[in-house]
């Protein structure tokens, strides 16, 4: 792919100057008005934009003085504590489509609700005719989330009641992405692997009998096979990344959008946009860089002072990508305890052991053991520093033989079920656009 005109290149190179000196707004204008850059406060609380039924999140508690204290993180679905929910998937079973119908209409299902609305997904798994072709296949990328977003995007042109404003339409259109976006993730990494990597292409058709988890399995891999035990790890990795509040980025993004009155593809698509930022959707990705960094200069991975003073020299700038930082740990809005790793952790030890891959868990477990001790000598922090759950997120797809351009459309896929609720919720309850205000710190020239 050419890269632009040179003409045009060359005159954008000489403006990117002026450009930033007339964009630069002062931090001092920032504390002088009172505006917390990003939406979040200086202790990283963000800033009340509205109200929602759909979850919550608890990371701090009162104390006996009426200070909020940090405490052990947790994540509720409707009204339901995560880890309950995860506790009460049987052996065997699989929990995706069963928490999204939580999510999606508020209540858990009957077992006569929750087979029809799996019945439901699994013969919704079609695409257009020739759209694999004609769409997905014809301008391949390596960038999956580009792909699908254009997906869904000329997905609504198939669609007559694209714009038709009834919750219902919005429910079965929801519905749709949520049933077809393991294809789009799927074949579009096919097609691209085709395409730029000269390998085989598969395209396999979705089994309607099957989970959304053992779904993605069988369409990804050449002979369609894999074992429970890798289905079970999934399909929870896809519950716990499924809903996080209305306030983060993505999430926001789908209601600020849904509030315009634009059409379900439209605001899903932006949504897409937002994950796809490596400040959002992209994390376990670096985690995987990082630990690719630590075995590769780390010689004894059993030592935990070796491992320790690497992890130093990492926080203090001076190895990996320079930027002070230990990837996994911490979490814009948890304390002490992100409660998904906490639920993950032992699914992750299974599978480890399934695949012989016991010395990297270990190593693992010697980082988050370490890793906060660190952070604590050598940062000024307020409310503690764990593991969140893209520490082992990425750790979980390598075993699965997932490659790394589906890591961030997999967040999609869990994630859809999220943002389709909270379009509901913002279609049902707010009817107001939503428009914040910016302070004009403009200087007048004339």
């Amino acid at each position: 792919m050419t890269i632009g005109k040179d003409f045009l290149s060359d005159y954008a190179t000489r403006k990117q100057d002026i450009c930033i000196s007339n964009d630069t707004i002062s931090d001092n204008l920032f504390k002088e008005y009172g505006v917390n850059r990003g939406l979040r406060d200086l202790n990283g609380k963000g800033v009340l934009t509205g109200l929602t039924n759909i979850s919550k999140i608890i990371s701090f508690k009162d104390g006996p003085d009426g200070q909020r204290v940090p405490c052990d993180g947790e994540l509720w679905y409707r009204g339901y504590n995560v880890k309950t929910l995860t506790d009460s998937i049987k052996p065997g079973e699989f929990g995706f489509e069963k928490i999204a119908y939580l999510l999606l209409f508020g209540q858990l299902p009957s077992e006569a609700e929750l087979k029809e609305f799996t019945d439901i997904i699994g013969k919704s798994r079609t695409l257009p005719t020739n759209f694999t072709r004609d769409v997905i296949m014809k301008a391949p990328s390596k960038d999956i989330m580009n792909s699908m977003t254009r997906s869904i995007l000329t997905l609504a042109s198939y669609d007559p009641l694209v714009s038709a404003a009834g919750i219902d339409n919005n429910i079965r259109q929801c519905l749709s992405l949520i049933a077809t976006f393991p294809m789009l993730a799927v074949y579009g990494y096919h097609a691209y692997n085709h395409y730029e990597n000269d390998s085989s292409m598969y395209i396999h058709r979705p089994d309607p009998a099957l989970s959304t988890a053992e779904n993605f399995l069988r369409m990804l891999r050449p002979d369609n096979k894999y074992t429970e035990l890798e289905a079970r790890v999934l399909d929870m990795a896809l519950i716990l990344h499924m809903e996080h509040g209305g306030g983060n980025n993505s999430t926001f993004t789908t209601r600020v959008v849904t509030s315009a009155g634009t059409d379900t593809y439209s605001a899903i698509a932006a949504a897409m946009s937002s994950l796809k930022g490596p400040k959002h959707g992209g994390a376990n990705i670096k985690v995987m860089e990082m630990m690719q960094d630590i075995r590769t200069h780390v010689k004894d991975w059993d030592d935990k002072d070796e491992v320790k003073a690497y992890l130093a020299k990492m926080l203090d700038g001076q190895v990996f990508d320079h930027k002070g930082l230990i990837y996994g740990m911490g979490h814009a809005v948890y304390s002490l305890s992100d409660p998904r790793e906490r639920i993950f952790r032992g699914y992750v030890e299974k599978l480890s052991v399934a695949k012989d891959r016991g010395k990297e868990m270990n190593l693992y477990n010697t980082i988050e053991e370490v890793a906060p001790e660190l952070i604590a000598e050598k940062r000024h922090i307020f409310k503690g520093v764990s593991p969140n759950v893209d520490f082992y997120s990425g750790f979980v797809y390598e075993m699965l033989g997932i490659p790394m351009e589906l890591y961030t459309p997999l967040f999609a896929i869990a994630r859809i079920v999220g943002w389709s609720a909270h379009r509901l919720e913002e279609i049902v309850g707010m009817n107001k656009i939503i428009r914040p205000a910016y302070m004009s710190v403009m200087k007048e020239i004339e």
